[in-house]
């Protein structure tokens, strides 16, 4: 019986160490994978990683990872009209294959958001424009408020409009007034207000395979939903 105790206690002991060196070599990798994912996007911090599944080992022996998560925060994306911050990317990616000698990797399917604050859509936009959250409209979906104020054949004109949100060719997030109101007296006023308001932003520096899904007006920002394919990670 004694040695059949110590048996037990030797497995037990032994069991610990095994996840013990899981959960080190993964905590490694995931700091790896963060930095490489620093340098490669050219973020100002590095991406918070986690690398789901266990144990570890036996996905990296087998060269695919169940689930990866990651989040980076205070990203710059450029536009056609300059950077726009990014304040929050969630990314969640799915059989991840490592290729090359584990120099690169690829998800299968890829989902996410990103969030865009008002206050930094607020920076991007034109001297004049402030942005804000517009509440919902009759169809239940949100709005974005942006407010105008500008100079019109020596008047002054400021305007708070509902714009909508959309998506275009999966990497344009589109904002349009719903209606621009009528000022007597000048001429070509929607013209010239809709070329100050009405937004397209094109988000470049997306990891190959993918797109903009969708997007949705909340108190919080903007939130782009995110998905892709056959994403490549590196």
């Amino acid at each position: 019986m004694r040695a059949v105790r110590r048996l037990l206690i030797v497995l037990v002991v032994f069991g610990v160490l095994l996840v013990a060196a899981d959960r080190a070599a993964v905590a490694f990798a995931e700091t790896e994978v963060a930095e490489r994912a620093q340098r490669s996007q050219g973020l100002s911090t590095a991406p918070d990683v986690e690398i789901h599944g266990f144990p570890f080992l036996t996905q990296v022996v087998g060269k695919n990872l169940e689930k990866v998560t990651a989040v980076v925060d205070g990203a710059e994306a450029g536009t056609q009209d300059g950077t726009l911050r990014i304040e929050r990317i969630t990314t969640e990616l799915h059989d991840v294959r490592l290729k090359d000698n584990y120099s690169s990797a690829v998800a299968a399917t890829a989902t996410g958001t990103a969030l865009i604050s008002y206050a930094d859509l607020g920076e991007a936009a034109p001297d004049g424009v402030s942005v804000a959250y517009g509440g919902k409209g009759d169809d239940g979906a949100g709005r974005v408020k942006v407010t105008l104020s500008l100079s019109v054949l020596g008047r002054s004109v400021e305007h708070s409009l509902n714009s909508r949100v959309s998506v275009r060719d999966g990497n344009t997030f589109r904002l349009r007034a719903e209606d621009i109101p009528v000022v007597d007296g000048v001429p070509g006023l929607e013209g010239m207000v809709r070329e100050r308001i009405d937004m397209d932003r094109k988000l470049g520096g997306l990891p190959a395979g993918i797109t903009m899904d969708g997007v949705r007006a909340t108190e919080d920002g903007i939130v782009i939903s995110l998905k892709g394919t056959d994403v490549r990670l590196a």
